[in-house]
Parts: C-alpha cells; structure tokens; sequence
C-alpha cells in the first residue's frame, strides 16, 4: 500500500486531475500481487494518462502547438506530407548518403515517420565535424534533402562555425537559424514540424530566446552535392 499511497502523491504533486488520483485509489491495487512485467505495463498507461493532461501546457511552453511562427517562416499545409510511392515521399533517400550516414535510417526518418529523430549527438558519430571543420560564413556547408537533393540549409550564416556546432551539440542535433534556411525548400508545420516542399521530414522547430531553431535530423540533410 505504501507503493500506491506514494503514486498518488506524486500524480498529486505533478498537478495530475484529482479525479485521476481518486480512480487509482478507488482501485485498491495491490503493486505486490502482480508480475512485474503488468507493474511496467501499469505504470506506461498511468504516465500516458498524466501526458495527455499536461501535454498543453508543455505544449505552449516549447511552441509544440503553435500554428505560426515569427521571423521569416513559411508555413506549410499538412498535405506537403501526405502519403506519396515512398511514404511521404516520391523517391527513396539517395544510396551513397555523405559523411557516411545510415542509409537504413535515413529512409525510415525521412519517409516513414513524422515525430521521431536519430539519437541525439548522432552527428557525432559520422563524419560530418571531420569533413566540415574548415566551414567559415566565407566557405559554408550547404545540406541538401536526402531525398531530392534539393538545397535546404547554408551554414554558418551570421556566426561562426564553431558557435554553428556549438549549439549543435548542446542540443544534440544539427541547429539552423532562419538565415541559414533556404524557404524556397523548407516549410513549418502548424505543431512545428520541419519538412521539405517534397515531403521529406527534418526535424523541428523549436524556438529559443534568439528566435526560430531549426532542430534536424543529419540524416534528412545528407544528400550529395549536385553535379555542376
């Protein structure tokens, strides 16, 4: 009783409905008397109750659940993303991705997914800060989408590369600014969601203090440069 009377106050604690805490006291659970795995399996529904009550405000707080954005955003429509020969795109990601990314993961990403993310510092582990150590405003990276090759991002714009990976690492994905954004490509969802006119998944939008951040997956931006 001791395990279910300390559930109660943290639901409590957290701002969780006090009708919620009433129904998991009415119950008369006895943690004891079930497997652990059903304990597992209890406790994921218990927590998904409590993120569906405060998904809104987290929502609010982070800008998950804006429909516009301010600085230079263009939004898009939600059938950029409808289904498409690959998911939510025409065409599979590219064979030989740069800086040796999973070509596996890439298409799951890019095509076949609109909220998760490769592991956060996955950049890390590519080849991606060996081969772009010398970027400088006066010789930037471009990114061009996994998929169509199209020109996405341009970085470092308005800062240096170093303060470009900087901010990367601290938040675990590559990090884009509005300057560094190719519009012409690059489209925000109402939630937030960042994508290509094609269909492909980015990542994110998530602002901070100094404006729009484009949080995005390596692996959506990975695409050879076209052959001139």
């Amino acid at each position: 009783m001791k395990e279910k009377g300390a559930l109660i106050f943290w639901f409590s604690f957290c701002g969780v409905d006090k009708t919620l805490s009433t129904h998991i006291s009415t119950l008369g659970i006895t943690f004891r008397s079930i497997s652990n795995l059903s304990m597992l399996l209890f406790r994921i529904i218990l927590l998904l109750l409590y993120t569906r009550t405060t998904m809104g405000f987290f929502g609010k707080l982070f800008g998950m659940s804006k429909t516009n954005y301010a600085g230079l955003t263009v939004m898009g429509e939600e059938s950029i993303m409808s289904k498409k020969e690959h998911g939510t795109s025409a065409t599979p990601v590219q064979a030989n991705l740069r800086w040796k990314c999973d070509n596996k993961t890439a298409d799951r990403i890019c095509n076949f997914n609109r909220h998760f993310a490769e592991h956060s510092g996955y950049f890390r582990g590519t080849e991606f800060l060996k081969e772009t150590y010398s970027a400088s405003p006066e010789n930037p990276v471009k990114f061009y989408d996994s998929n169509t090759g199209k020109l996405l991002y341009t970085a470092p714009v308005g800062r240096s590369w170093d303060k470009f990976v900087r901010e990367s690492e601290s938040h675990g994905w590559p990090s884009f600014r509005d300057q560094e954004t190719n519009w012409e490509n690059v489209r925000i969802l109402p939630g937030g969601e960042a994508v290509s006119v094609d269909g492909t998944h980015l990542g994110h939008n998530l602002p901070d203090g100094k404006g729009n951040r484009h949080c995005i997956n390596l692996v959506s931006v990975a695409a050879q440069p076209p052959q001139e």
